[in-house]
């Protein structure tokens, strides 16, 4: 597994405990919500590192693999945009309604502690803070695909280059191959016209000896002729 994948599988799981602490923040009070707004505070800055070290692995990474790994960060930018923003909200709002609860009660700080939620409201946000844990479940479990998914898409570009490699090869011989015919169909071709020209020089000397004793002959005939006469 590279660095970069770490990275993700860290992130993955980080940003699922970032949104069940958020929800649960909602249900928290005194010194509890205190401790885990600070134990948010260091996921988040933790989650934003982790980020940053994606960006700066992705420039080491194939320039096939590149552009699938810039658009995961931007979503994972765009996931902790929101969570961030999500924090930010409900720490506003845990504020707003502790002024009032100071305005309203006799200026005791530690009221606001011991404010008593609704059975209906309680309900409600455990239900809310399950189903956020569900989706950051989904989300890991997405991370976790996603990972897979481009280990499959790695290996196959490995097998097609493979192929394109033999292919490639495969061609290169065939080109070699075609050139040997070539220079054997010369070589054939060239023998083919020496043995032409050999029997043709045949012919002519088997035609000059024909006639050679063809006069030869004569001359002999017309001389033992003389001779009688």
């Amino acid at each position: 597994m590279s660095l970069l994948e770490q990275y993700e599988q860290q992130y993955a799981v980080l940003i699922a405990e970032i949104t069940s602490e958020i929800a649960q923040l909602k249900q928290l009070k005194g010194v509890e919500r205190r401790d885990l707004s600070s134990k948010i505070d260091g996921s988040l800055a933790e989650a934003h590192e982790l980020l940053e070290q994606m960006t700066l692995e992705i420039r080491d990474v194939d320039v096939t693999l590149r552009p699938s790994y810039k658009n995961k960060v931007s979503c994972a930018q765009v996931e902790l945009k929101r969570l961030q923003n999500d924090y930010r909200t409900t720490k506003e709002a845990q504020q707003k309604q502790h002024m009032t609860v100071l305005e309203l009660g006799d200026g005791d700080a530690d009221y606001y502690d011991d404010v008593s939620i609704g059975n209906d409201q309680r309900q409600r946000l455990l239900e809310n803070s399950e189903r956020i844990e569900r989706t950051g479940n989904r989300l890991a479990d997405g991370y976790r695909v996603a990972l897979e998914t481009e280990a499959l898409g790695a290996h196959v570009l490995n097998d097609l280059n493979h192929q394109r490699e033999v292919l490639q090869g495969a061609r290169a011989r065939l080109r070699e191959t075609n050139a040997d015919l070539g220079r054997a169909s010369r070589t054939l071709n060239s023998m083919m016209l020496r043995a032409l020209r050999e029997k043709a020089v045949l012919y002519v000397v088997g035609f000059v000896f024909v006639v050679a004793v063809g006069i030869s002959l004569y001359l002999t005939f017309s001389s033992s002729s003389g001779a009688t006469a």
